[in-house]
């Protein structure tokens, strides 16, 4: 039986549980993480289906310095263990799952976190002073709980006669039992390219179909678009080949002597509809978080079509109180945008959000470091900080750094990776303060390869690449923004590009005042 009353407990114990249960242990909180699978990372015990990660696993670069190299290692957990860093577990640039679920083992196991294994958490109710949670092996009360279980249920869209298609959880995984088929597909992200990867040279056709037109990566900057592996698919499509795209909505899909017939509708033709015939339906539309464990005291908000809980900047639940979230179902503040949903990206989000709680629960205060207000002095800091922070590079445009200045003494409290939405909620009353941040420049180009530039530092907001960003608050309006121009090898440090306009910039707007 475990201790049945803890300050934070914690569901779940995939890569999120661990990386939080990690934090919370070097705090010396009193915590407790539950999981009911036997070992960590359940979910890549059987995710992706084919077993490649696309996750990227960069294990050679130009820096020896361990934060910059994290830059490109999208596994590792943050810890203070220099072995136990992904890359000592794979060499591999796109990693088997595999692998990824050794790591969490191990890293579980030198740690020796506070994880109850093969406990699963059956009611969770909302009391006085916390949670109530009744479990395979008891109840456990907790003063704070966070959610970190994953995605727990494939999405399955209202469509008629789904019910006749095969989910991405349950489908033949052999490429030869496709031999000579035509197969549809419904969905258009990574495990619709996953698995129509995996069978483009067995099956006669492959139709991957959806109502949203196709979102590559390196367009949109998001890692969870469809990535550039995939890309024998979209030739396959351009070079006619029957395998094909679709931007259709499908009304519906009826079996008919062994086969299925589905209906479309087609997104960019007014309206045009059609007939298709195929051997085999497969569903790879994704997955939602699984809420079945709340009661009616603490059902959390869900939104983006049910898959996610709603959030506060804090992460917390939009609408119960003391209920937060972390890991890949958190990311309802920044979704297909930064890299929440990933290990790369979450692992600096839990890191924030950890001394988040320490202040709400344990009253210690939210950490920060002092900077005179100098222009020279705060440029220094700032490009130091973009040119190293692995945190600022991997969740651009929503960690960001915080130089609040104090009216009383007039110099500055510099805060480190907070959310930019939830710096302006904390400090509205704030007269001066700046947010620094990596941001992608404008998008107005045809071509993500042909793209014009500017190189001059006074068109460095017309950037397209990634670059810091340096915006000036009163409050909570944004009265003032600096960008720096981008640079090939994401360095910030020439002077007449990058030192020099921000010395210009800081010193007038310090000068000035509010």
């Amino acid at each position: 039986m475990v201790k049945n009353e803890h300050g934070y407990v914690v569901v779940g114990a995939g890569p999120a549980g661990v990386q939080l249960s990690y934090y919370l242990q070097q705090h010396g909180a009193d915590y407790l993480t539950l999981e009911s699978g036997d070992a960590p990372g359940g979910f890549f015990q059987r995710f992706p289906r084919h077993r490649r990660l696309i996750s990227l696993n960069k294990v050679h670069t130009d820096s020896s310095d361990p934060e910059i190299r994290l830059r490109w290692d999208w596994n590792s957990l943050l810890n203070d263990s220099p072995e136990l860093l992904f890359p000592n577990f794979s060499q591999e640039y796109l990693p088997a799952a595999d692998d990824l679920v050794r790591y969490l083992a191990e890293f579980q196991r030198v740690h020796q976190l506070n994880i109850q294994f093969g406990t699963t958490v059956e009611r969770i109710t909302r009391t006085d002073d916390g949670f109530r949670l009744r479990t395979s092996r008891g109840e456990v009360r907790a003063r704070c709980l966070v959610v970190a279980t994953g995605w727990g249920q494939p999405f399955v869209p209202a469509i008629a006669g789904i019910e006749h298609a095969i989910g991405y959880e349950d489908m033949e995984i052999e490429p030869t039992a496709y031999d000579g088929k035509r197969v549809l597909i419904i969905g258009k992200g990574n495990s619709a390219f996953e698995t129509a990867s995996a069978i483009l040279g067995r099956a006669s056709m492959v139709h991957l179909a959806s109502r949203q037109p196709l979102r590559l990566a390196w367009n949109t900057k998001h890692p969870g678009d469809v990535r550039g592996q995939y890309g024998a698919i979209l030739d396959s499509y351009q070079f006619k080949t029957l395998h094909s795209v679709l931007d259709c909505t499908i009304d519906e899909i009826r079996p008919v002597d062994g086969r299925f017939q589905v209906s479309i509708t087609y997104t960019h033709a007014q309206g045009e509809t059609a007939v298709l015939d195929y051997h085999t339906v497969l569903r790879c539309t994704g997955f939602r978080m699984d809420t079945s464990m709340f009661d009616e005291t603490c059902r959390p908000e869900m939104v983006r079509d049910g898959r996610m809980p709603g959030l506060r900047p804090d992460w917390q639940s939009t609408n119960v109180d003391g209920l937060y979230f972390a890991g890949t179902i958190a990311q309802a503040r920044d979704v297909k945008h930064a890299s929440s949903p990933f290990i790369d990206g979450f692992r600096y989000n839990l890191r924030t959000f950890t001394r988040m709680l320490r202040e709400r629960y344990d009253d210690v205060p939210l950490a920060y470091a002092t900077a005179p207000a100098d222009a020279g002095t705060l440029t220094k800091l700032m490009l130091d900080r973009v040119n190293w922070s692995s945190a600022l590079w991997t969740q651009f445009e929503y960690l960001c750094d915080v130089f609040v200045r104090d009216d009383a003494t007039g110099v500055f409290h510099h805060y480190e990776d907070l959310p930019e939405d939830y710096a302006v909620q904390r400090f509205a009353s704030a007269t001066q303060w700046y947010t620094l941040a990596l941001r992608w420049g404008r998008d107005d180009y045809g071509d993500v390869f042909a793209i014009e530039r500017h190189p001059t530092p006074d068109r460095a907001k017309e950037s397209a690449f990634i670059h810091p960003v340096i915006r000036r608050y009163r409050g909570a309006e944004l009265v003032a923004e600096q960008h720096l121009l981008e640079d090939l090898l994401a360095e910030w440090r020439r002077p007449d590009r990058h030192v020099e306009p921000l010395v210009e910039f800081l010193t007038k707007d310090l000068n000035d005042g509010s």
